[in-house]
């Protein structure tokens, strides 16, 4: 007993170490970026309205919150491993497999989070669970964790979800898939709050298009109801949730107000709407 405390004191101690330090070098590192490329980060604004002071102290204090669920939820992990219910990969990484696993494990997520996402915004659930993060209702790059703590919990509960299933299916994983796909988690989720737009003009229409933008969920944000996805947009689109006016808001946030990609009058009530 006194080996099993001192092993979930340990981790405990890991997991918010390098869940706040995620946190912190990543809503840090990009706000920093926006500050010093101003003019850049100016002119690719999505929306008008700017986060006040508040904002940022609801962000930030809810975010460490966070923080914290994440470590104490993620406990169950270390439960799940020391009763043999979960087992990792040892010795030298097969690189073909690593990356089958890596990939996997994030196109996974993106399915549980837009549907868990979806389930948040029921009538029922909305008010409780997820009516905290749309206070921001025009993110910043803090807002990334910015959740109730129902939903600090929903979140976290993906991990030994997914450790859960492949065990049962019998496939370990390697402990550094985990490590990545939980830093690659942090990186994608503070640059969809990051209220610039951050991905080249002619992304939403190039190869990577299926991939999201932070105008993607910058709309998710001011609008509500539509873009539930995290990594990528197939969900949205399969499931008909896409906000119809996504492609022209990109446009606009990176600059191009092509009238023959909006269609005329519409691209002019975009670009005031836009001017304020």
């Amino acid at each position: 007993m006194d080996s099993l405390y001192q092993m979930i004191s340990e981790h405990f101690a890991g997991v918010f170490t390098f869940g706040l330090g995620r946190y912190l070098i990543a809503a840090g590192l990009l706000s920093l970026i926006l500050w010093l490329a101003k003019n850049w980060s100016d002119n690719r604004r999505i929306q008008n309205r700017r986060a006040g002071v508040r904002d940022y102290r609801r962000e930030i204090s809810s975010s460490l919150r966070t923080v914290f669920i994440f470590g104490l939820t993620s406990l169950t992990t270390v439960v799940m491993i020391k009763f043999g219910w979960v087992s990792k990969l040892d010795g030298p990484i097969n690189g073909w497999l690593f990356g089958v696993q890596l990939v996997a494990i994030i196109v996974a997520h993106d399915a549980y989070f837009y549907w868990m996402h979806r389930g948040l915004h029921l009538k029922k659930m909305f008010k409780f669970s997820h009516l905290h993060h749309h206070q921001s209702r025009t993110p910043t790059p803090w807002a990334a964790y910015s959740f109730s703590p129902f939903e600090a919990v929903t979140e976290a509960a993906f991990v030994p979800i997914y450790l859960l299933f492949l065990s049962v299916i019998g496939a370990p994983i390697y402990g550094l898939v985990i490590a990545l796909f939980l830093v690659h988690m942090i990186v994608r989720n503070v640059m969809g709050h990051a209220g610039v737009e951050l991905f080249p003009a002619g992304w939403t229409r190039g190869p990577f298009r299926w991939m999201t933008t932070t105008t993607h969920h910058d709309l998710h944000h001011s609008h509500g109801n539509s873009n539930f996805g995290l990594y990528f947009t197939w969900w949205d689109r399969w499931m008909g949730t896409e906000h119809p006016e996504y492609l022209a808001k990109f446009d606009l946030a990176v600059g191009n107000r092509d009238a023959k990609i909006l269609g005329g009058e519409k691209a002019a009530v975009l670009s005031a709407d836009r001017a304020g």
